[in-house]
């Protein structure tokens, strides 16, 4: 194992801090510095130091944010877009996203300091199902769920169920097990449909709830105790929501 993905899977830090920590000199491997954070350990618990000490695990933090519409799922943005890290401030410190939503996106998206389940959420092994609500411009035959479910272009949906059509438009409540590119997307527009509306509202076992774009809560381990592939509903997480203006001030306000 690359010590820098080591030293995240010990949730000491992402991996590019972990790359700026190793090239600074702070980490040590058998009692030896180690600037190249390529260089291959056993295992993360190999005889690594910081500041020539143990590594101290970081304190398990995992959250569900409403990710709002014109923000990227980034931490850096080259092109200097506001990113879900600038909606979050202090309180998206250390934390990864898990999976990726759009910019034109919205909805549920988590975020936490275990790599380790932000793998086993986002390993399609795992079938992890996402559901998502679409709205598309014209109507959508009978016929489109069933392409979808049976796979366009390489691309296929879990389910697909029409909620309500007119000629103007349809909505739908689309589910996933697998997180490609603009997947969604991309298979409505092989249908010759544009996707207005796309949020996601349910990773596994947790769902977006009553969060408002820009808001998050803390989620409980035991959340996602009963492995990656349980479904929603099955799990209560922690009820305290925060806004991003709650968290420049610390503040908190209760789920009523």
């Amino acid at each position: 194992m690359r010590l820098d993905r080591a030293l995240s899977k010990l949730g000491i830090a992402s991996r590019s801090e972990a790359k700026q920590l190793i090239a600074s000199g702070r980490v040590r491997v058998g009692g030896r510095v180690v600037t190249d954070p390529a260089r291959l350990v056993p295992d993360e618990a190999a005889s690594i130091t910081l500041d020539r000490e143990p590594p101290q695990r970081r304190t398990w933090r995992t959250i569900a944010m409403n990710k709002p519409r014109g923000v990227v799922t980034t931490r850096r943005d080259p092109q200097g877009r506001r990113t879900v890290f600038d909606v979050l401030g202090e309180a998206g410190r250390g934390l990864v996203a898990v999976g990726r939503l759009d910019m034109a996106s919205t909805g549920l998206l988590l975020l936490t300091n275990d790599t380790q389940l932000a793998n086993r959420l986002t390993d399609p092994a795992e079938a992890v199902v996402r559901r998502y609500v679409v709205t598309v411009r014209g109507a959508v035959d009978d016929a489109a769920p069933r392409q979808m479910v049976k796979g366009i272009d390489g691309l296929a949906a879990k389910s697909v169920a029409i909620r309500k059509r007119s000629s103007r438009e349809t909505h739908l409540l689309v589910e996933l097990v697998e997180g490609k590119n603009r997947e969604i997307r991309r298979m409505f527009a092989a249908l010759g449909h544009e996707v207005t509306r796309l949020m996601r509202v349910m990773f596994g076992p947790i769902e977006l709830g009553t969060l408002q774009p820009g808001q998050w809560r803390a989620l409980a381990r035991d959340a996602f105790s009963g492995g990656a592939g349980q479904q929603a509903g099955e799990y209560n997480d922690l009820d305290e929501t925060h806004s991003f203006d709650d968290a420049a001030r610390g503040s908190r306000r209760r789920v009523q």
